[in-house]
């Protein structure tokens, strides 16, 4: 009985020692991988150190201890505004990444249009209007177009008066006339014929239409002449 109450203490004893050792090879691998971890940094730290001092060799003639420390003293009373700066970077990227998909739609529906333009012939217009403006521009010289200039309330009113209703229903109505009107004189003419057409309803309109017509352009170029002497009086 005493036996086995000895052989069990030993196997405990022994199961401990197993755990110790076990927990001290786990030490010996820790302290070799912090050892191994300390020489690479050391080696990284080293080059590192290096680096910067053949870097810093080339500027040190331009930089002081001074500026190093006003720069980073600015730094830290400025972390708020590059943090706000930061923070505006980013709603900047998520403004760009939700205008992408409606930017790429507005593109497809302008090249849409464009086309539709062209299968409808506004470029191909563009293009003749151009030529038009190009020979319009061969063909008058720059006193002309300053003299247009001069004219041009004269032009524009004289346009304005063509438009009125009255006045395109009159030029309507000639021009019907002009198109339908076949005049063919056979024979002698007399003057007892003549005379005999005067007396007609026809030709008394029409004479008293001239009349008034020569009468009343005559009235405006008097008019017009009078404000040319205002004008030039002033």
């Amino acid at each position: 009985m005493g036996e086995i109450n000895m052989q069990s203490q030993i196997d405990e004893i022994n199961k401990k020692l197993d755990i110790i050792l076990e927990e001290i090879e786990l030490q010996r691998r820790h302290r070799r991988e912090m050892e191994s971890l300390k020489e690479d940094l050391t080696r990284v730290g080293k080059d590192v150190y290096l680096t910067a001092v053949d870097e810093l060799e080339g500027v040190h003639d331009h930089l002081e201890t001074g500026d190093i420390m006003h720069l980073g003293m600015k730094l830290l009373r400025n972390v708020k505004t590059i943090s706000k700066s930061l923070e505006q970077l980013e709603s900047v990227r998520d403004f760009l990444q939700d205008a992408t998909p409606l930017s790429k739609e507005s593109i497809l529906g302008l090249m849409a249009k464009l086309d539709e333009y062209d299968r409808k012939g506004y470029f191909g217009f563009i293009k003749e209007l151009s030529k038009v403006v190009d020979n319009v521009i061969t063909a008058f010289s720059i006193e002309d177009v300053k003299s247009l200039g001069d004219h041009i309330v004269t032009i524009l009113n004289t346009i304005k008066n063509l438009t009125q209703p009255d006045m395109l229903n009159a030029v309507n109505n000639a021009v019907s006339v002009y198109k339908n009107l076949d005049i063919e004189i056979k024979g002698k003419v007399s003057l007892r014929t003549l005379i005999k057409d005067m007396n007609t309803p026809e030709f008394r309109k029409g004479l008293a239409f001239a009349i008034q017509f020569l009468k009343n352009l005559a009235a405006q170029e008097n008019n017009n002449l009078t404000k040319i002497n205002q004008i030039s009086k002033n």
